[in-house]
């Protein structure tokens, strides 16, 4: 069983088909998409979101929905992603609209805490394409360090940061 996470604002709950539309608002948009490999179709959306469900029953971990404690409505996701042959993330999500309101820095908190905490984790990593400004920015907000630099299956380098327990 997928364990909900809270924080003062909102509810980290696991995937499901009630947050297919909020994927699809998300990853069908290229520009909001862009870093994540959208924009994609219908069948791509439905095929990510059960990859995230998957990823709880397969790994282990994985990313949950960001709701509104406020309005029950669904932001973004927020969590862990490992793909084959790439080192385990911490990885988040939001939408257009919802961004520049604390919603990834406060879900990223509870989640790299819960990671600590609950599974006993040693470490919680992160890394971003070297051009997304913005993941970069939030990673030093939630005290990130850059400990090394490693080329990726895809021929990419990037900086990987770790972020201290709370």
């Amino acid at each position: 069983m997928i364990q909900t996470i809270e924080t003062e604002r909102f509810r980290l709950v696991p995937p499901s088909m009630d947050c297919l539309p909020i994927y699809e608002q998300f990853y069908m948009n290229a520009e909001a998409s862009k870093m994540y490999g959208g924009p994609l179709d219908k069948s791509q959306v439905l095929a990510r979101l059960k990859a995230d469900l998957g990823s709880w029953y397969l790994m282990g971990f994985g990313v949950w929905v960001i709701q509104s404690k406020l309005d029950g409505s669904y932001l973004g996701s927020c969590g862990f992603w490992q793909g084959a042959d790439w080192p385990t993330e911490l990885t988040w999500w939001v939408t257009a609209d919802a961004r520049g309101q604390g919603v990834a820095t406060e879900t990223s908190l509870a989640v790299i805490n819960f990671a600590y905490e609950h599974w006993n984790w040693h470490k919680v990593e992160t890394y971003m394409n070297d051009d997304n400004a913005a993941a970069r920015a939030l990673v030093m907000k939630l005290g990130g360090e850059k400990v090394r630099r490693e080329l990726f299956p895809d021929g990419l380098s990037r900086d990987i940061y770790l972020f201290p327990k709370r």
